[in-house]
């Protein structure tokens, strides 16, 4: 038994990397999922044949059936806006799992007093609790704050208090100096209070080193918790001597890092400015004061624009989500392109509030995968576009991250939406985006304002063509 375990441990596996694989194309993401989920599948079934591990069911159908109830109504209560929260869960409780896989090891080696517990190297493991129990303390209560931030339970403004920075120093290096004490004597009398301090630290830095990010971060924040999420679950595979759970948190943890590498890039920023600098609230460095004035444009007068629009690019943002207007930009895209434009949808790496936000959106409603375009492919192509369409984005968009030296995202790739001949932006009102910066390209000289809701002016663009 423990010879087939170990090889459907190993199947298991290679469908979680040819999966992951498959992730990285619109066009075979779903398949990859799939493949990922019965990679998945088959190691929770395999370990439940698994008589050592496995004493009684009863406790296991029972979470299972509780979960799976939790998860399923879960899923089909949430609303797109609400994904990202919901996301952030996820990785919280991943962290949280973790940790009490941890917690609940280190509790068994202390009423068995160490040596009765069949550790091949006790130090080790005991080393290793201390990082599931750190990472996944950490990266629970850090979600919790996220999904707050994310949902607008709280402010998603940067909390900030003198010597901050230098106090989750502090933390984060007695946390690292009772590990390592720990893991030499761990069964030292004083070793289950060292250790619920330890645990006790965890959770309160996560709360810190998560408060001082604004709003504007969470997207970074979302793939670097998943990341830590990953760490925490190979570090509980170590615990527990299982070696598909190493090798998919490993997975995790690698590829939440990559991915929150490659959004940094993206942002023109370090991992270390996303954490330490506060910016993504209300910044205090908004750049030179923008001159003129927003122009508005009528539906109509919109309708004649793109009625005689050849090329025709629409850039996907947040206020696309809230307004769940998706599929009414699918549908005016259609309308477009049997009107003889060419349409393409310009995708930027931070758009939305998670990685990929704006590529699940347009999923859903069935945009074909060829039409998505990524911010370096279709910026040569921008002065040569009739109508740039922005639904609700802001930062992504904003001229003052290659024009304006003064401004807290100088230096931020950007969609150059401002080189089309004609930008229609649209927007609630006249307020400042999620991050609190004005964007300039709304008082370009080219750039005309359609207020209102984003699903409203897209029907009411469709219903122009119609008649």
């Amino acid at each position: 038994m423990e010879g087939f375990i170990n090889l459907a441990y190993i199947v298991a596996s290679i469908l979680f990397i040819f999966g992951i694989k498959m992730l990285g194309s619109a066009a075979t993401a779903r398949r990859g999922n799939l493949i990922s989920s019965l990679g998945m599948l088959l190691a929770v079934v395999v370990t439940l044949l698994n008589r050592q591990v496995i004493t009684s069911y009863t406790l296991i159908a029972g979470g299972l059936a509780l979960g799976a109830l939790i998860g399923f109504v879960a899923a089909k209560r949430v609303q797109m806006t609400g994904m990202p929260e919901l996301v952030a869960l996820f990785n919280g409780f991943g962290g949280l799992a973790s940790l009490l896989v941890g917690w609940a090891e280190f509790t068994r080696a202390q009423n068995l007093q160490w040596a009765e517990a069949s550790f091949p190297n006790p130090s080790f493991t005991a080393f290793v609790i201390v990082l599931a129990i750190l990472i996944g303390g950490i990266t629970f209560t850090g979600s919790l704050v996220a999904y707050l931030k994310l949902s607008g339970k709280v402010s998603g403004k940067p909390t900030n208090f003198p010597g901050q920075n230098a106090f989750n120093a502090v933390l984060f290096l007695a946390l690292l100096g009772m590990g390592i004490f720990l893991a030499m004597s761990y069964d030292n009398g004083a070793a289950l209070t060292l250790f619920y301090t330890i645990m006790g630290i965890a959770l309160l830095l996560g709360v810190l080193g998560v408060i001082p990010i604004g709003g504007g971060d969470m997207p970074v924040v979302i793939s670097f918790l998943n990341s830590c999420s990953g760490l925490a679950a190979a570090a509980a595979g170590f615990v527990i001597l299982n070696n598909v759970l190493i090798v998919a948190g490993c997975l995790v943890g690698a590829s939440g890092l990559i991915l929150t590498v490659i959004m940094c890039k993206a942002m023109n920023r370090t991992l270390g400015n996303v954490f330490f600098s506060g910016f993504g609230g209300a910044s205090t460095k908004g750049g030179s004061k923008v001159e003129g004035e927003m122009k508005a444009i009528t539906i109509e007068d919109a309708y004649y624009v793109l009625e005689a629009a050849k090329s025709v690019v629409v850039v996907p943002g947040y206020g696309m989500a809230v307004a769940q207007a998706q599929h009414a930009v699918k549908e005016l895209g259609e309308i477009l392109e049997d009107n003889g434009a060419e349409i393409r949808y310009a995708i930027h790496p931070v758009a939305g509030r998670m990685p990929g936000h704006m590529n699940v959106l347009l999923a859903e409603a069935d945009v074909p995968y060829e039409q998505l375009c990524e911010m370096d492919a279709v910026n040569p192509l921008m002065q040569t576009v009739d109508v740039a369409i922005v639904i609700g984005a802001n930062d992504v968009v904003n001229p003052a991250a290659a024009e304006d030296e003064s401004s807290a995202i100088y230096g931020m790739p950007i969609i150059n939406v401002h080189e089309a001949k004609t930008v229609f932006a649209l927007k609630r009102g006249q307020g400042a985006g999620f991050s609190g910066l004005v964007n300039a390209l709304f008082f370009r000289p080219n750039c005309r304002m359609l207020y209102g809701d984003a699903k409203a002016t897209v029907s009411s663009l469709v219903t122009q063509f119609d008649d």
